[in-house]
């Protein structure tokens, strides 16, 4: 069948294809950091205004070159403009969604909360880390940012400084205790 007949599936539910580390759970808030909100307005903005343009550009002069089937820049083009217009879905559902959470407002407190940067030490190894608890769209472990859904966010919500809190790992269960909190 010719593929101009074919619809083609616009892929509308676009979490279903993320990694359950990036899927909200159903009925949640998409809570994010004014960075985090910052970052995926750039995002779109790059996409939707410089690279979108010139592939769109590069596509349009490889499809006057004749033959479609056989020519590489239109192919790979044409997909890859597919991949960038599901990106700018995505994103564009993700910015419309968000709640942005300023940190910094909710200085004064003392519990843990969204946006909140916790130090702990693991009871077991006496090893002190230092955490920022962000949004799903912007946690990073390797820069000290993990997602509010992460098991060990969900474990120190609402812990107060010299509370010991017990919560599942991958290598099985640990206790911590919150030495610090605050909110930057």
């Amino acid at each position: 069948m010719n593929k101009a007949f074919v619809k083609e599936d616009p892929g509308n539910d676009e979490d279903e294809e993320l990694a359950p580390g990036l899927r909200l759970p159903p009925g949640s808030k998409n809570y994010m950091t004014r960075r985090g909100y910052d970052a995926l307005r750039v995002e779109l903005d790059q996409l939707v205004r410089v690279e979108r343009p010139k592939l769109v550009e590069t596509v349009a002069w490889a499809a006057g070159n004749g033959d479609r089937s056989e020519n590489g820049d239109y192919i790979y083009g044409k997909k890859r403009l597919r991949e960038i217009d599901r990106r700018i879905r995505f994103l564009i559902k993700r910015i419309e969604s968000a709640e942005v959470v300023d940190p910094e407002r909710q200085q004064g407190l003392e519990q843990v909360f969204f946006g909140a940067t916790v130090s702990f030490s693991d009871l077991d190894t006496a090893e002190e880390q230092t955490l920022q608890i962000v949004g799903v769209d912007e946690a990073d472990a390797s820069q000290g940012r993990i997602s509010w859904i992460s098991p060990l966010a969900r474990a120190v919500l609402k812990a107060r400084v010299g509370d010991v809190v017990r919560f599942h790992s991958p290598a099985g269960v640990r206790e911590i205790e919150i030495g610090a909190v605050e909110y930057r």
